[in-house]
């Protein structure tokens, strides 16, 4: 593996697109802009809610903004659909601001892999719900979502 790829490669089967959701959800748990921009292709195109990102320094650029933004960030994604070399996933994630309000966000990425595996194109449609810091349901301890702990769909997200 190099910097310009990214197994589990396309064409996608359930196992393999299964794996690439847990990576990037692990990347992303992770909050490294500069090592998750590097899972997308050089002139990757983005459309994040209203925001619009084109190549890996804005990547980097945005999720610099995001983490500094969103505290205590703990995200978990779940396969929905796969094709040859698109992945569409279901998420949630929670987060703070620096009043402590805490939020859960919910969204859809469609993703689009070149033969690399890299993400050429990711598609997200988000909503931010206010929660209560006691309603949290994603509360590991750990950097990354342990294997053990419930999907989305376990915690009837």
């Amino acid at each position: 593996m190099t910097d310009e790829s990214r197994p589990p490669f396309p064409p996608f089967d359930a196992a393999s697109a299964a794996i690439k959701v847990r990576k990037a959800e692990d990347a992303w748990n992770r909050k490294n802009p500069a090592a998750v921009a590097m899972a997308y292709s050089p002139d990757s195109v983005w459309r994040n809610r209203s925001e619009f990102i084109k190549g890996r320094a804005q990547i980097e650029q945005f999720l610099s903004r995001k983490w500094q933004r969103e505290l205590n960030y703990r995200l978990c994604k779940e396969l929905w659909a796969y094709t040859a070399n698109r992945i569409a996933v279901r998420f949630a994630y929670e987060w703070h601001d620096d009043s402590g309000n805490w939020y859960r966000s919910y969204g859809n990425e469609n993703w689009e892999f070149n033969s690399q595996g890299l993400m050429q194109r990711r598609i997200a449609s988000i909503n931010d719900l206010p929660i209560d810091q006691s309603e949290r349901l994603l509360t590991w301890d750990t950097e990354v979502r342990p294997d053990n702990y419930s999907s989305l769909s376990e915690l009837g997200l």
